[in-house]
């Protein structure tokens, strides 16, 4: 079978008729090196600093040497990856337990700072201290935590842009898709599905990865629980940037004690790894005892004490998140006065909307050579309509560094026009 590579993206590959997994590879290895040949591929370039505002890459512009670019690729949003006492907390933990934990934690993996971790997580978001269990990704906090909870005679009932580790969480069981943000189709969804299963849950994130947008968690909580359906929201990019106290999309909306599972990654503003699953204490248990990639898995390293330093710095230090919201405000109000398309986006994620996907891998890999380092989003990431670059804010970028990109996009628009002028 001929794949036409000028129009083809990473899921034409997935599953090629007639052709067994090697030859799939070996058709997808040369879509890879046509990719290379036309400067397009911008994915897995090599870092060689630490992630923050400015970093170190090897890429098709740089040749076999790093270069300085200034980076939006990062979901470290209060840049507390380089914050000195959680770099000071990982240090001391590996000085006292080793690099780490050398089993599951059924069987003698769970160590004095997994359950710290579990209490701190949990007291953040006003729960009592056993509502928390811990994963070592938070794609798994996800799919592991639903596998174990949504089985044959239950539903996932799930917004449409919802992460993929949730998709992957409901292959065992049923699953609707309402409309992205649509409160009438998930109306419509729950109506159908009262009495048809035994354990109905609505999924949905607090802020969407992709356009940066937020749910109508009220109006969702209040429908959800209305047709008898749980409600768990993941907020992995909520968690730190929004809300009066950084306790993300849920406590704008006062939603803090009305949902039902919380679920959220230590990558991002907890500068770390892992992921989490908050819920009512018994549920919590059940997930420790029956989530099979929890009891399975190694648990994380001692270089989880960062993570609660993290936790109690969202608090100790709130500046960190008045100056990303400055520069969010900076530099979306920049790209919009230069005509360019960002969406709804509410958040410290960042898209300039182009369309056409070939545009948009031009675009990054003109942003490459002015020194940005950005993401070219595609499909099957996003519609095939709406593919965009995708940019993730941090506290610690500068004036400087927000300025460098809004004129490399404003020459990039005089050459592709990339703008809605």
């Amino acid at each position: 079978m001929n794949i036409d590579f000028t129009k083809a993206s990473f899921r034409d590959f997935e599953n090629i008729p007639g052709l067994d997994a090697i030859a799939r590879a070996e058709v997808f290895y040369d879509f890879l090196g046509f990719m290379k040949q036309n400067g397009h591929m911008n994915y897995r370039l090599i870092n060689q600093s630490g992630c923050g505002p400015e970093m170190d890459v090897i890429t098709p512009q740089s040749g076999a040497s790093p270069a300085r670019y200034v980076s939006f690729v990062s979901n470290d949003y209060l840049g507390f990856t380089q914050h000195p006492l959680v770099k000071k907390a990982v240090i001391g933990a590996i000085e006292n337990y080793g690099t780490g934990a050398g089993a599951s934690p059924l069987i003698g993996g769970h160590f004095s700072f997994h359950q710290q971790l579990e209490e701190s997580i949990a007291s953040f978001f006003g729960r009592s201290s056993d509502s928390a269990v811990i994963y070592t990704t938070g794609y798994t906090a996800n799919s592991a935590s639903l596998q174990s909870l949504l089985l044959k005679e239950d539903i996932a009932i799930v917004d449409t842009a919802v992460h993929a580790s949730v998709y992957e969480g409901c292959l065992l069981t049923n699953r609707k898709s309402f409309l992205h943000n649509d409160i009438e189709s998930l109306e419509r969804i729950l109506k159908d599905a009262r009495e048809r299963y035994r354990t109905k849950m609505v999924i949905i994130d607090g802020v969407y990865s992709q356009d940066g947008d937020i749910a109508p968690l009220d109006k969702i909580r209040e429908l959800t629980h209305r047709y008898g359906a749980y409600l768990m929201v993941d907020d992995a990019h909520g968690i730190g940037v929004l809300g009066q106290s950084g306790r993300g999309a849920m406590e704008l909306d006062g939603m803090l004690d009305k949902v039902d599972f919380i679920t959220g990654t230590f990558s991002k503003t907890f500068a770390g790894l892992g992921g989490y699953v908050i819920a009512d204490p018994k549920v919590a248990a059940f997930l420790k005892f029956q989530s099979r990639q929890h009891i399975f898995s190694a648990t994380s390293t001692p270089a989880s004490a960062g993570l609660i330093k993290a936790i109690e710095l969202i608090d100790q230090e709130p500046h960190w998140r008045a100056e990303l919201e400055q520069n969010i405000t900076y530099f979306k109000n920049g790209l919009i006065s230069l005509g360019l398309d960002v969406g709804s986006t509410q958040s410290a994620i960042i898209p300039v909307k182009i369309g056409d996907p070939h545009k948009t891998s031009d675009t990054g890999t003109m942003l490459l050579k002015a020194g940005i380092y950005t993401n070219p989003i595609l499909y099957p990431a996003v519609a095939k309509k709406n593919a965009r670059i995708r940019m993730s804010l941090m506290a610690t970028h500068t004036k400087e560094h927000l300025d460098k990109a809004l004129n490399a996009f404003e020459h990039i628009d005089k050459v592709l026009h990339i703008s809605r002028r």
